[in-house]
């Protein structure tokens, strides 16, 4: 949802009175109330802050940030890790945190990495897990290319998703050369199923990774008589000298993280075991059920895979999350190019003829060389020239528009020169429509477009203020 600017600005200087209404409405009690606040549990990255943003919702917190990593206050946290706020929020993207609470899911020393710069993809190996990162993926420290160069000279913190394939994919990569470590008083950190449970040697393995449990102290009341197979834990401590096996120093059960019934909960990540029977799915270890009242936004149910990233928006109780609504996250639309406008009133930029749309879920990853730390100083720091990338959602209405879901700052400076990836329609007179924008054919050939396949598109303008092709159009 979209926050006009000045608002924002404005209501950042009422938290006192908006979480003094919020608690009015909504209570102490979790569930939703008639007045239309939720109160419960919001799962998902950190997209802004003052204070957090998160799962669209500006979050005004006391600065304190509950965690076992060595994060402490606010102040300390990054876009794009992974938080759990329990509070209340309303339907206009304003909420009051009672508690933000962040987790690493894996932490300790980087093992290789590939990166594909030109893909923008790649994947790190760690703790015998692998995890993916992409265009999409906050890195600190350390670029992802240079990481690749070097893979083994560093340590990560990562925080992530579980994958349908029991693997990993990184909302948050923070790096630190080997030998550095992070403020936490153990070395390394692994979250997963356990698989080969043996009680006797007090050992498991998880995704193929020894845990040597034999010294650990359980967490939070959870007993280490109470492991079983398929359980899924948060396992802390240091490694062997061989490199090959945790020495647990603190197990914790996370199987059911949301604690008690009727929480209203929202929760973004990976889909996986899918039940297509039952309409059951897991998303962050939360199993949820799909309803006849179940709606779906972005996305339909003949969509829904192993694999496909959400969010959910439901209710809580009796071990399961019941679906209210269910909205695609998968963006569909990538795009390189120069910023030729900014509308502050209207959260607008016009990049190489796009207009794209910027909303309080949008991640502003200005990289390490800067400190911003308020959505409004993000959204103020664009300026005509800067080259960005952008992904998000390709919408149709109020004359099409690219709906951003992050957008990074890039190094590169392509002129009055694009990349386009996107869905498109090729009109009578032989140019490109996408979104608000048309692009001339400039002598390439559009006869053999599939226009049920996204099309990747160079694109330039041109001294009359039009766009032209470049080069021919692929799929």
């Amino acid at each position: 949802m979209k926050h006009n600017l000045l608002v924002s600005a404005i209501k950042l200087a009422l938290t006192g009175a908006l979480a003094g209404s919020l608690l009015a409405c909504g209570g102490g009690s979790e569930g939703s109330d008639s007045a239309g606040v939720s109160s419960g549990t919001s799962v998902g990255r950190v997209s802004g802050f003052g204070s957090v943003y998160v799962n669209g919702t500006r979050f005004s917190t006391d600065g304190t940030v509950k965690s076992y990593d060595g994060i402490e206050r606010e102040e300390q946290l990054e876009k794009g890790m992974i938080l759990k706020v329990r509070g209340d929020w309303d339907g206009q993207g304003e909420g009051k945190a009672r508690t933000v609470i962040y987790d690493d899911t894996l932490r300790g020393p980087v093992t290789s990495m590939t990166w594909d710069a030109a893909n923008r993809t790649g994947e790190i190996v760690m703790l015998g897990q692998t995890v993916f990162v992409d265009g999409q993926t906050v890195f600190r420290g350390a670029t992802p290319t240079l990481m690749a160069s070097n893979a083994s000279e560093y340590r990560v913190r990562v925080s992530g998703w579980r994958t349908a394939e029991g693997e990993f994919r990184a909302s948050f990569v923070g790096a630190k050369s080997d030998g550095v470590d992070f403020d936490d008083v153990n070395d390394v950190e692994i979250e997963g199923v356990v698989r080969n449970l043996d009680k006797v040697a007090e050992a498991f393995t998880i995704n193929g990774f020894t845990i040597d449990y034999g010294s650990a102290t359980p967490e939070d009341g959870f007993s280490l008589e109470d492991l079983t197979e398929g359980m899924v834990v948060d396992v802390e401590g240091a490694l062997s000298a061989d490199g090959k096996t945790i020495l647990a120093a603190e197990i914790d059960d996370e199987s059911d993280w949301l604690d008690g019934d009727d929480n209203d909960v929202e929760i973004s990540g990976e889909l996986y075991d899918y039940d297509e029977t039952n309409l059951q799915f897991y998303i962050n270890g939360v199993l949820v059920q799909i309803t006849a009242n179940t709606e779906f936004d972005d996305i339909g149910k003949s969509d829904l895979q192993n694999g496909v990233h959400i969010q959910v928006e439901g209710e809580y109780r009796d071990g399961l999350l019941y679906a209210e609504e269910i909205e695609g996250q998968e963006a569909d639309v990538e795009l390189e190019g120069v910023v030729e406008s900014v509308d502050l009133e209207n959260e607008t930029l016009r990049v190489s003829g796009v207009k794209v749309q910027l909303t309080t879920s949008t991640l502003i990853d200005e990289g390490d060389d800067n400190d911003r730390r308020t959505r409004v100083l993000d959204i103020q720091s664009f300026a005509a020239g800067d080259y960005l990338e952008v992904k998000g959602y390709q919408r149709s209405n109020d004359g099409g528009y690219l709906e951003a879901a992050s957008v990074k700052y890039e190094d590169e400076d392509e002129g009055n020169c694009a990349e386009l990836e996107a869905f498109v329609t090729v009109t009578d007179s032989g140019s490109i429509r996408v979104m608000n924008l048309e692009i001339l054919a400039g002598g390439y050939s559009l006869e053999d477009l599939d226009l049920q396949e996204e099309v990747e598109l160079e694109y330039c303008a041109t001294a009359g203020g039009e766009y032209e092709l470049q080069a021919s159009p692929d799929q």
